[in-house]
């Protein structure tokens, strides 16, 4: 599906490379296989959504149950970054399974999800959803890497965080033609109606307050995810 050779900087990224290479292999025919295996590989952003309770936006960002005082922003001053909506990523997977018939053996796609241009904007929308709800707007602050450069020797969760900060100094910004050519357009959810669900989901916002609208209509309340 045009997609180019994969370089992994990081020892889980190249698990990640040996892994689909094995899957790509399983699609090939073989005499002592009794069909041939069908793949497909959808990637996205970093992932935040109502029920997605370990991401960066929920562990990272704001802290889960607890009202949104200050977002820590983990991305080096102006670089991009690329988000992904879950619900929309779930619309993705069903939809191009649907299709299946009609793709590849093997296919790779990669949706365009959210793109924050300069490392800003979900803290804006958090903003945004706060004042929506009847709060203030959240203090916006650098997240604590130095916080994790000294704790990463001792905990081993640290340590897998701190190996995949280049993703916050360098934008990975990855398109959606191939998925667009298959499903005609990708599922998106508006920005701020999908960080709005997020934060109701998370226990980070009053839920009696600011309905969402459904995008199109400001009048007619969304349904959340369930």
């Amino acid at each position: 599906m045009g997609v180019q050779a994969q370089r992994p900087h990081t020892r889980k990224g190249a698990v990640r490379v040996e892994l689909e290479r094995r899957l790509q292999q399983a699609t090939q025919p073989h005499p002592l296989a009794p069909g041939t295996c069908r793949v497909i590989i959808v990637r996205a952003g970093d992932y935040f959504g109502p029920q997605v309770g370990n991401s960066w936006f929920s562990q990272g960002l704001v802290k889960p149950g607890q009202p949104v005082k200050a977002v820590n922003l983990p991305g080096a001053p102006g670089v991009g970054h690329q988000w992904s909506y879950l619900p929309d990523v779930a619309r993705t997977m069903v939809q191009l399974l649907e299709r299946r018939a009609t793709l590849p053996a093997f296919a790779r796609f990669h949706m365009a999800g959210h793109w924050d241009a300069d490392g800003t904007q979900m803290a804006a929308a958090i903003g945004r959803a706060l004042v929506a709800h009847g709060g203030a707007a959240p203090r916006v602050r650098a997240f604590p890497w130095w916080l994790v450069t000294l704790a990463s020797p001792f905990v081993a969760t640290l340590r897998e965080l701190w190996e995949m900060r280049y993703l916050w100094k360098q934008p990975v910004h990855m398109a959606n033609d191939p998925l667009r050519a298959v499903l005609g357009e990708e599922p998106h959810t508006p920005l701020d109606a999908a960080v709005q669900a997020t934060l109701l989901g998370l226990g980070c916002l009053p839920a009696a307050k600011a309905p969402l609208t459904a995008p199109g209509n400001p009048q007619s309340p969304a349904r959340l995810p369930a």
